[in-house]
């Protein structure tokens, strides 16, 4: 691969993520919660094995909100009409998002509660 292509996927890869974060409400939703979670964490003097769980698990989330974007968006070009199929797969993609989000917040708990306590 030619250096100019690699930069310029790297462009296109910085492009998408920023894009996400401008015109997605959950994505903001997801940055906002990183941001909270990442000052509670420097608050709490946390160990860093609990950073590296608490950076994968936020960086999962995301990427998670990233690929449901892409399904919805992809699946809105190919049809605007009610599809069972397209149902399932915007579904799907959005339940991933949910089922992540709800075991981040566990893994969050179990980190930052014996701090607070």
């Amino acid at each position: 691969m030619k250096k100019g292509k690699l930069i310029k996927s790297f462009q296109y890869a910085f492009s998408g993520i920023w894009t996400c974060i401008r015109y997605e409400r959950n994505m903001k939703i997801h940055c906002g919660a990183a941001v909270f979670i990442s000052l509670a964490g420097l608050y709490y003097h946390i160990e860093k094995h609990e950073w590296l769980i608490l950076l994968l698990t936020i960086g999962g989330v995301m990427s998670l909100e990233m690929i449901n974007t892409a399904v919805e968006k992809s699946v809105d070009l190919v049809t605007s009409e009610q599809h069972p199929l397209a149902k399932l797969a915007k579904d799907a993609a959005a339940g991933a998002v949910l089922l992540f989000s709800c075991i981040a917040v566990l893994i969050g708990g179990l980190i930052f509660l014996p701090y607070i306590l």
